[in-house]
């Protein structure tokens, strides 16, 4: 799989989202490598490519409009993933009636910064209210629901805990193989004050985290996929995982769905956690799911899928009954 654009070139390129720039033939090279140009679907779907500025990062968002927009769905990636792994999500989304509108988290993807790096959680916060920022300046419809995959879960959960009662995002919650603590992670706090001194990274290992036996490889010869794992990252997670478990209880109602099968996430403390801190949240666990779910082999998305696609019909059957 050779290297067919230049994420830096790109990105410099792109001008602020809000100016509906049309997308040049790098940017259509970029999406139709990662099948963000959808091509298989029977309707064309217009979309955007740009940029917005957040705590001195130049982040890229995107945003696609189906036919028929009824709610937006605000899609926020996992640790080393980007925008270009979620078109099973999007597909989904659009099929529901969602704008949807995504962005590559500071040192993920196209944004800028050091690959995979971050000092402190609290710039995925920034990056979220300014992706707000920009869905209210696109007029984008509401209600606005919320879905996040593994750390873009916990950047989620994260914003409801602190601001769940005023988050302009008051439909529903999707969390895929949400994070609170990675698995193992009394061993790799050890090995982070270790390590600290002495290295700013350790390699990154790729693992069989979906039953898909052609993601991996994907993954490996993804050209924007970070090859370290940063110690900086560890110490602003080792940071967040206090804060978040010392956070308010929140009355918010969240969809989780989580793979039995993940052995990237403590998942069974990660539930315990957030039966704890949310108002009955419905849980769906799926006996071969793994961690990536949103590149799960289509038995498996399905699954979830449905399992979504049932709450919205439920909200949108009571939301009519209220209107009666």
């Amino acid at each position: 799989m050779p290297v067919t654009f230049d994420p830096d070139r790109l990105r410099e390129s792109l001008r602020p989202l809000v100016d509906a720039q049309p997308l040049s033939a790098e940017a259509r090279v970029y999406q139709r490598f990662y099948g963000l140009d959808l091509a298989a679907r029977k309707v064309a779907v217009p979309s955007r490519l740009g940029r917005f500025e957040v705590d001195g990062f130049e982040v890229v968002a995107q945003v696609w409009w189906p036919p028929v927009p009824v709610a937006t769905m605000f899609m926020f990636h996992g640790f080393y993933d980007h925008m270009g792994l979620y078109r099973h999500v999007l597909d989904w989304a659009l099929d529901q009636g969602f704008v949807v509108i995504a962005c590559d988290f500071p040192g993920h993807g196209l944004s800028s910064g050091a690959r995979a790096s971050i000092d402190d959680f609290a710039v995925y916060q920034d990056v979220m209210q300014a992706l707000f920022a920009q869905a209210q300046a696109l007029s984008l419809p509401q209600p606005w629901h919320l879905f996040g995959q593994s750390t873009g879960a916990a950047v989620v959960v994260d914003h409801l805990l602190n601001h769940g009662i005023d988050s302009p995002a008051q439909g529903k919650t999707f969390l895929l193989a949400p994070l609170v603590r990675p698995r193992g992670w009394g061993w790799s706090k050890v090995s982070y004050y270790l390590l600290r001194p002495f290295v700013k990274g350790i390699a990154r290992r790729f693992s069989e985290n979906t039953n898909d036996p052609a993601f991996k490889p994907f993954l490996e010869a993804d050209p924007l996929q970070p090859r370290q794992l940063p110690t900086a990252w560890v110490g602003a997670l080792v940071r967040w995982i206090k804060r978040i478990e010392a956070a308010p209880r929140s009355p918010r109602r969240p969809l989780i769905v989580q793979g039995e099968e993940d052995m990237t996430v403590d998942w069974q403390h990660n539930l315990q956690v957030l039966r704890d801190k949310f108002d009955e949240p419905e849980v769906l666990m799926l006996k071969r799911g793994r961690h990536h779910l949103a590149n799960e082999i289509p038995e498996i998305r399905q699954a979830y899928f449905n399992f979504l696609g049932e709450h919205l019909c439920r909200s949108e059957l009571a939301r009519e009954e209220r209107q009666r």
